[in-house]
């Protein structure tokens, strides 16, 4: 018997020493360093609130992809083979997303973006999913606002070549946006740009009502202060990769009424999760969550809960168990993984009213499908 309890205590001891690599890879610096630091922020929380799974520990490994899609590639395979991570949370932007996707699926890992929206992100993958809806859900949520909320029916849509979420979004918006009946005008730029002035012009040439911006922050801010300084009258709508307080700060009294899809506001959210999350959030950053934040929150939630579903610590049933994933209470919403990997979950309107972002409404759905 006391050989017995030896054996156990040694056991027990061994387990308690035990830890459970998770990657984390997120843009700490560079174009979407913003992006990144809300991510990391809410990902804290998560990690502060539950800092262990199957009675080990949780230990998170960041690598900063410099929000580039080569260092997200290395990043990857860094965390795979030098670190031994059993999963990988990130990245954030679906390209990079995109770099770091073939690798954990070649080297059978799991991994789930809190924001990577474009659907080629999981598509014929069984180890890579997401925490957020996807880009043709998100495009057509907006065309649908645009068309019977805001009275839209010429738009401009300004789109960053160099950013895959940003292609796919214009196009999923275009699409919907003609079959409601409107027109859209495709003006280009570049990831960095910073003079926007021939694509103004060349949409009050065409008549824009609206000029919808599925890019991120920066460009979207110097696009709203050149179009009003230029005369330009009328709606701006952008997409999620907008909601960080850079868009203010950069572009001021012109983004002011931009109206943009998004993932999370805290007056959106119904979830007793979200509440809670909010509080803690405020108390230790001074600010209410943005959807980086929460979705990164959600996603680690969701990958412990796949974790304790699989019952131990090995990717491929890891991998299994995220797609299992059903009416999953998160920060976000309630949330169901499909069998693509893709989070089923609503889309929410948010609005720049007095410096801010205000909720405007949710689109669910079944208002889409």
């Amino acid at each position: 018997m006391r050989k017995l309890l030896i054996v156990s205590a040694i056991m027990f001891a061994i387990m308690a020493l035990a830890v459970i690599k998770i990657g984390v890879v997120f843009p700490m610096t560079g174009n979407l360093s913003a992006v990144g630091e809300a991510a990391w922020n809410g990902l804290k929380i998560a990690h502060e609130e539950k800092p262990t799974v199957l009675g080990q520990k949780v230990q998170l490994i960041l690598a900063d992809n410099r929000s580039e899609k080569t260092e997200s590639a290395n990043a990857f395979q860094r965390l795979i083979s030098k670190d031994k991570v059993v999963a990988i949370i990130g990245a954030m932007s679906s390209g990079n997303t995109l770099a770091g996707a073939p690798i954990a699926e070649n080297n059978h890992i799991p991994m789930i973006s809190p924001w990577a929206t474009n659907p080629l992100v999981t598509q014929n993958r069984k180890y890579v999913n997401r925490a957020c809806f996807i880009d043709p859900f998100q495009g057509a949520a907006a065309a649908i606002f645009a068309y019977k909320e805001l009275g839209s029916r010429n738009v401009a849509i300004f789109m960053d070549v160099e950013q895959d979420y940003c292609v796919g979004l214009a196009n999923f918006f275009a699409r919907k946006f003609k079959k409601l009946g409107g027109t859209v005008h495709r003006l280009f730029y570049k990831t960095g740009d910073q003079d926007f002035s021939a694509q103004v012009a060349a949409a009050m040439e065409f008549g824009a009502d609206t000029i919808y911006i599925p890019g991120y922050y920066t460009e979207a801010a110097l696009i709203a202060r050149q179009a009003r300084q230029m005369g330009f009258t009328g709606k701006l709508l952008a997409g999620d990769g907008v909601e960080f307080p850079e868009l203010i700060k950069i572009g001021g009294k012109a983004v002011e009424g931009m109206y943009f899809t998004t993932h999370y506001h805290p007056e959106g959210a119904a979830t007793e999760a979200s509440k809670i999350f909010v509080k803690k959030y405020k108390e230790k950053y001074g600010e209410d969550p943005s959807a980086a934040a929460a979705l990164s929150y959600d996603a680690y939630m969701i990958l412990l809960k796949a974790i304790e579903m699989a019952g131990k610590p090995d990717p491929v049933e890891i991998a299994k168990n995220i797609r299992k994933i059903k009416n999953f209470p998160g920060v976000t919403g309630v949330i169901t993984i499909d069998a693509n990997g893709n989070a089923i979950k609503p889309v929410v309107v948010d609005v720049v009213k007095n410096g801010k972002f205000k909720f405007v409404k949710m689109i669910y759905p079944k208002d889409i499908m």
